[in-house]
């Protein structure tokens, strides 16, 4: 492998290839892993995504996986690594954000870093270390309502301090718009204060930028996908159109949605509403019969000759905390999450090579389920949620797909992914 420019660890698939998409974007060429590499991985590229599920799993197993990952970029050669988390800085007062980045920290014997979720292309802004999910405070957002990572802080010093051992600091927006030197120069001030991890406002991508700059030769990155369209120019690397090169797409189209955030709900109705063909999971019916799945997706099979389909357990935040009170949090997560990726699996099976998934554990589940272990990035859809191609046994070929975080996109995302990897053909 050439000079590896960029070693990046996300934790969960679909913020993976939003960072991946934002890469690509920059001009790096970039391979999406699914997992830790179990060697090199023969082709050459300025940028390797280590793509992982580890959002929500225990923090203890959280900071053994992406350690591993980083012993693998570090073989790889990466000059610099990334750890990429949400956009809405998806955790809890326990992790896992605070203790991976601290344990990335240790293992490259760094003692300072930064932390920046901030996406202003999609509407998530940083400023005096409050995080913003549109015009209004994460707090007061759909996030409040996340099945597994309710955000009900939207000061990210303080949710970064409950969750880290070391100081958590702030850089705030004056600093960064007076540009790349003035922002260095917090950094020193905060580490001789004895901060190892410095909040970033950002409220623009010129924001991101001047950030961007500031870090070059910094070890350790902790940010949302958005910092990543500031680094390429540290490298010498401009935006350029054969990054984002793919195979024509081929074969049926579907979408597997199980993510209920305020976005993809919203994109399940406009599908439904245009007269897209629907099928809706009813974890109940699958508790009691879990052959239910199998005969749902039988019946969207059958579908396909016609158009798009839509297999979907998305619903709104009252029905998915009577689901968990009825089933529990982590059965009905997990009885949900398999259906729908052994529904993926099926439609595969039956001829679909153009295939849209929604939510981040969905995502994880369906990759895993098609035996995907590399992705191709390719050109976006909407901002932070590119087309990938990747060799799937199960499809006994090449699949195009789309791994849609859950709170990303617009309402006609749908239609409007089939219609961007039609204009490959």
């Amino acid at each position: 492998m050439a000079t590896l420019r960029l070693g990046c660890i996300a934790d969960d698939f679909t913020g993976a290839t939003d960072l991946a998409g934002n890469l690509v974007r920059a001009g790096l060429r970039v391979v999406q892993t699914i997992g830790v590499p179990r060697g090199p991985l023969g082709e050459e590229v300025d940028a390797v995504v280590v793509a992982l599920k580890s959002r929500t799993i225990p923090a203890d197993e959280a900071v053994a996986q992406s350690l591993a990952a980083l012993a693998w970029l570090r073989e790889a050669g990466a000059q610099q690594a990334y750890f990429k988390y949400c956009s809405t800085f998806d955790s809890t007062p326990r992790g896992n954000i605070g203790p991976v980045a601290e344990a990335l920290m240790a293992a490259l014997g760094t003692d300072f870093t930064i932390a920046c979720p901030a996406f202003p292309e999609n509407g998530r802004t940083v400023y005096k270390g409050y995080l913003f999910a549109g015009d209004v405070p994460l707090d007061e957002s759909g996030m409040k309502d996340h099945p597994l990572t309710p955000m009900n802080d939207a000061n990210l010093v303080r949710v970064m301090q409950a969750q880290s051992k070391g100081r958590v600091g702030l850089v705030d927006y004056r600093t960064v718009a007076a540009g790349p030197e003035a922002i260095r120069a917090r950094f020193d001030v905060l580490r001789r204060e004895g901060v190892s991890i410095a909040i970033v406002d950002a409220i623009s991508d010129a924001d991101l930028h001047r950030l961007g700059t500031a870090l070059a030769g910094m070890p350790l990155v902790t940010a949302g996908s958005g910092v990543a369209i500031g680094l390429a120019a540290n490298w010498g690397i401009a935006p350029a159109a054969q990054a984002a090169t793919l195979p024509a797409p081929t074969g049926f189209r579907a979408i597997v949605s199980g993510s209920c955030s305020v976005a993809t709900r919203a994109q399940v109705a406009a599908f439904i509403a245009s007269g897209g063909r629907a099928f809706a999971l009813d974890p109940d019916a699958l508790s009691a019969d879990s052959g239910h799945a199998d005969m749902l997706a039988a019946a969207a099979a059958d579908s396909l000759s016609q158009g798009p389909v839509l297999v979907y357990s998305t619903a709104d935040p009252e029905a998915v905390r009577a689901l968990q009170r009825r089933l529990g949090v982590d059965h009905a997560g997990t009885l949900v999450e398999a259906a729908l990726a052994r529904m993926a699996r099926h439609l595969v099976e039956r001829g679909v090579r153009q295939l849209v998934v929604a939510g981040g554990e969905t995502s994880g589940a369906v990759v895993q389920a098609l035996g995907v272990d590399c992705l191709r990035i390719g050109p976006a859809i909407d901002p932070g949620v590119p087309w990938c191609a990747a060799s799937s046994p199960v499809a006994g070929g090449t699949v195009h797909l789309a791994l849609k975080s859950g709170n990303f996109g617009s309402e006609g995302f749908f239609d409007k992914a089939f219609e961007r990897l039609a204009a490959l053909a």
